[in-house]
């Protein structure tokens, strides 16, 4: 015969009930890579990084964060979207480090600066900022990201230009094959030097849209040209002969109808820029206008150099992700923005060059120039203060480049990363190593 419950067995089915829905609700609320990460099953939060202060503890920080803890819009919140950019680190964790090392009026370096994730966030803080790099395409984007923007002047300069494209080629109703495209007669500016390339990514009618955009850019005495070229290095990236799924990483030109797998159907390589040209001018004056809203007057320092032979200024300390050793060229990934803009490549210059690969011999060298330019960044630092080095780190040769600098280790913090630009087939961890100088 059944009796009553004690009320204690009741809370305990009662909790246990809770339990169940609460790892149900959860279980359901990662993405399928989430589910095949242990980590994620933490009982510890993400890191929320408007709550972490100068005193947060080390171990107290989770950097794991998942979709629906850091959805993509807040990933690519504001400026930080300009343009794509492969293998950068998203804002968030520039933000914790931010706020736990550095305060307003202070100066933070970033030796290889890529996109300018830490230059963006620190001026959102009212921090002073500095950044090499030797790509100058990878200067453009960042100088078009952090400049200060009169509304009304930089609205009118964009639609303008793009106004006069569309004046200069007549919008077609339907898009042309490549093969009838191939017999309209179009030529290049003799002032193109390589145009091999143009040739080969972009279909007639794009390539003359393009090449309109730029020849407009360099004789109308427009004042926001960096945001500009951005617009029009976007543009040709989405507008080459490629696949849809594949913008980071084509191959060879495409040319005839494909099966997407991005889009479960068969589609066609584009024919036109404009459309681009269109929705990329819409999109980063929107962009523009929404960090201007929360930018400070913060200074942004940004140099077209190697950071090696750097003579830096005082700064606080040094928040960066070095390039990878022989996995990502660096020059190669906007080649089509080098073509376009007749931009000084000095792929040459390149730490750690996917054209080098990734022997012994080449860790040996990449662990040498990692470590001069930290050395060089150590001189401008103050005791005590840190390097925060974001790294990919599965050769281990950031070890010996902290001993080589002569830095104290203060924490290694791992993370995994579940959304990497680009398609990947494995599972990818970073390190975030904190190095005190001595």
């Amino acid at each position: 015969m059944g009796g009553e419950k004690h009320p204690l067995e009741i809370t305990a089915v009662i909790i246990f009930i809770h339990r169940i829905l609460y790892l149900s609700e959860n279980i359901n609320m990662l993405t399928k890579e989430e589910k095949r990460v242990t980590i994620y099953d933490s009982k510890t939060k993400p890191t929320v990084p408007q709550s972490v202060r100068p005193d947060t503890p080390l171990h107290r920080l989770n950097l794991n964060w998942r979709e629906k803890d850091l959805p993509e819009k807040e990933r690519t919140k504001h400026v930080h979207r300009l343009h794509p950019y492969l293998g950068k680190f998203i804002p968030q964790l520039v933000e914790v480090f931010l706020r736990k090392y550095f305060t307003a009026g202070q100066t933070v370096l970033d030796p290889f600066v890529g996109s300018g994730t830490t230059l963006v966030q620190a001026n959102e803080m009212g921090i002073n900022s500095i950044g090499y790099d030797v790509s100058e395409f990878n200067i453009i984007l960042c100088r078009a990201k952090t400049a200060k923007y009169d509304d009304r002047k930089v609205r009118m300069e964009v639609l303008d230009i793009l106004e006069k494209v569309r004046r200069q080629n007549p919008l077609r109703h339907s898009q042309l094959s490549l093969w009838e495209q191939r017999q309209d007669l179009f030529s290049l500016t003799q002032s193109q030097p390589d145009n091999e390339y143009l040739q080969q990514w972009f279909a007639p009618q794009a390539l003359n849209q393009l090449l309109a955009y730029r020849d407009l850019i360099d004789r109308e005495g427009y004042e926001y040209c960096d945001l500009l070229q951005i617009i029009l290095c976007r543009s040709a990236r989405s507008a080459r002969l490629t696949t849809h799924f594949d913008l980071d990483f084509p191959k060879r030109p495409q040319t005839t109808p494909y099966w997407c797998y991005k889009h479960a159907r068969e589609c066609y390589p584009t024919t036109e820029a404009y459309k681009f040209l269109e929705r990329y001018s819409i999109d980063s004056l929107r962009r523009i206008q929404e960090f201007s809203k929360i930018r400070t007057n913060a200074s942004v320092a940004i140099y077209h150099g190697d950071s090696r032979k750097a003579v830096n200024p005082q700064i606080d300390g040094v928040i960066t992700s070095p390039p990878y050793v022989g996995l990502i060229d660096y020059h190669e990934q906007h080649a089509y923005a080098y073509y376009l803009l007749g931009l000084d490549d000095k792929r040459e210059q390149e730490i750690g060059p996917a054209v080098g690969g990734s022997s012994k011999i080449a860790q040996q060298k990449y662990q040498q120039d990692i470590a001069a330019v930290f050395i060089r960044a150590a001189e401008a630092m103050p005791r005590g203060s840190r390097m925060i080095v974001v790294a990919a780190d599965k050769n281990d040769l950031y070890g010996k480049i902290g001993a080589m600098i002569g830095v104290e280790v203060e924490a290694i913090v791992q993370r995994h990363v579940n959304r990497r630009t680009g398609r990947r087939s494995s599972e990818f961890y970073e390190s975030v190593f904190i190095w005190r100088k001595c």
